[in-house]
């Protein structure tokens, strides 16, 4: 090729295919609703379809021989309150007094868990669980043993005249606890209190450290840090504790059944007689409802007051 030859041009790359940037970015944006999906039809199915089915139920008329049709009787939710409103009251009674206990309880262990335990933590982790390894009724009617007439608690209390006191409040009677008010507390404290003590513990584990040496280098006394730093830091688990123990404990009725008697019986325990004995759906169905909606609205009142909405 000579000097006054034009050089030939350099072959001209091949165009690369168009990529689909727009059908990639709908499909990557769709990803989560995906993943999504099967816990949505799982709420779907178990949850709002049932609510659906016993709001339908709680509008209706008839016998288990007749049958039950929709007629929109609404009367009987007005019916089973006025029916039933002492064991409402004794229901959220219960329940606030074992949710109570489980704060009073649950919060100095999983403090302890939290900033003491050290290597021990895992291990005291395991015993607060323990309780699950075993079925609910086994755990309650271990306490019927417990609780006996003549055993070492009761013996205990009343060598301490703690009974006597109790029997005065109307939570015993005749220096025995079973079959009293006592008695179902105590299973509801028991059976519900890892729900109090592992929300607080991961509300508590996760303050740093280096605000209590702040507080102490401010010369914070311990009472004046934990009123300032730790307590308003954890709120979101007290919050989530007192909640995953109030909520269960209103409408338990396996406590009640197997630790009370007839004059301790929780709403829990009249809807469980309504549908499997009386066999009154509609009764059953709106006292479901009015239980939903009471337990809503204290919840509600509560985490207003707590002035957080972050539970965890």
């Amino acid at each position: 090729m000579s000097a006054t030859d034009t050089p030939p041009a350099p072959p001209a790359e091949e165009a690369a295919p168009a990529r689909p940037v727009r059908g990639r970015s709908l499909r990557k944006r769709l990803v989560p609703y995906w993943l999504l999906l099967p816990g949505i039809l799982w709420l779907l199915v178990f949850f709002a379809l049932p609510m659906v089915y016993q709001a339908s139920t709680s509008v209706q008329t008839g016998s288990l021989e007749q049958g039950f049709r929709v007629t929109w009787h609404f009367r009987t939710y007005a019916d089973a309150f006025a029916d039933y409103y002492p064991q409402f009251v004794r229901s959220l009674l219960y329940a606030g007094t074992a949710t109570l206990l489980c704060l009073l309880l649950g919060y100095p262990l999983a403090h302890l868990i939290a900033f003491r335990a050290g290597r021990w933590r895992n291990l005291l982790l395991v015993l607060v669980i323990a309780p699950f390894f075993t079925s609910f009724l086994i755990r309650t009617l271990a306490w019927k043993t417990i609780l006996a007439d003549g055993g070492a608690v009761v013996d205990a209390l009343e060598g301490l005249h703690v009974l006597d006191v109790t029997s005065r409040l109307g939570w015993t009677e005749d220096n025995r606890i079973l079959a009293t008010p006592m008695a179902v507390v105590c299973g509801l404290t028991y059976n519900f209190l890892p729900f109090m003590i592992l929300p607080l513990y991961t509300s508590l584990d996760r303050i740093d450290p280096r605000l209590h040496e702040a507080a102490g280098d401010l010369y914070a006394t311990p009472a004046a840090t934990f009123r300032t730093v730790t307590l308003p830091l954890s709120m979101p688990g007290v919050v989530a504790g007192t909640l995953l123990t109030f909520i269960p404990a209103s409408g338990d009725y396996v406590n009640a059944e197997l630790l009370g008697s007839t004059d301790t019986k929780m709403v829990g325990s009249v809807i469980q007689s309504q549908f499997l004995r009386v066999l009154d759906y509609p009764t059953a169905a709106a006292l479901s409802f009015i239980l939903m909606a009471v337990v809503l609205l204290v919840v509600t009142f509560h985490i207003r007051r707590s002035g957080t909405e972050d539970l965890l």
